[in-house]
């Protein structure tokens, strides 16, 4: 069972656009428009909404992945796929834990675009972007390594698909805005840069399950 910090891992992988808290961090047009708030409710629990509490301090706050710009120029239908990148630890995990191998390199690609220390303003780490409580949750004590960052990012990738009966679009929806995000609206939650982000996953995942077949069926040279 994952504790709180796991279960609200995509949320914590953002950077604070602006707070009713005074701050220096400011908005700016570059900026995706999508707006989250962040807030303690009335029992002290940290919460997450897409509308702002009238009657408490909030912070908004932006999610931050390769996939997630809303303004990408990237043509995710023609992206060069990473079919070899850390094939040994992608397929080990994969097979721990029962994901699907295309799945991961579409999550791994869509979070980092395979840069094994890439790192989020909020402190995700890694190849499948990390938080540290997750990481913790998922037994990884150093995030930056490549073999121990896929396995704990496959291992709560299993637990959301788990969660959401098997379902792709569910789960990378919740690796993304959170589970409870995704439990809470019934199905993807209406966050632009999440909509936006599980139609480009599914994209590269389609793309990786038949290039990973097709190279799978190529002769291999002796």
């Amino acid at each position: 069972m994952l504790v709180l910090g796991a279960a609200q891992a995509g949320a914590e992988s953002s950077a604070i656009l602006l707070s009713n808290v005074p701050s220096t961090q400011e908005d700016t047009p570059a900026q995706p428009s999508v707006k989250i708030y962040k807030y303690r409710d009335k029992h002290g629990v940290k919460a997450f909404s897409d509308k702002a509490p009238t009657d408490r301090r909030y912070e908004v706050i932006q999610y931050s992945c390769f996939a997630c710009n809303l303004n990408s120029r990237v043509d995710w239908s023609n992206i060069p796929l990473q079919l070899n990148a850390y094939e040994y630890s992608i397929n080990a995990a994969s097979r721990r834990y029962r994901v699907d191998p295309a799945l991961v390199r579409a999550v791994i690609h869509a979070e980092s675009a395979f840069k094994p220390r890439a790192r989020s303003k909020k402190g995700a780490l890694g190849l499948m972007q990390l938080m540290p409580d997750t990481a913790r949750d998922m037994g990884v004590i150093n995030a930056l390594s490549p073999e121990e960052n896929i396995r704990g990012g496959v291992r709560y990738l299993a637990w959301l698909l788990e969660r959401n009966q098997g379902n792709a679009l569910l789960a990378t929806a919740a690796y993304n805005a959170g589970p409870g995000a995704v439990e809470r609206y019934n199905g993807i939650p209406p966050f632009e840069e999440t909509q936006t982000y599980v139609k480009r996953v599914k994209i590269l995942h389609e793309r990786y399950k038949k290039a990973l077949v097709a190279n799978s069926s190529a002769p291999r040279s002796s």
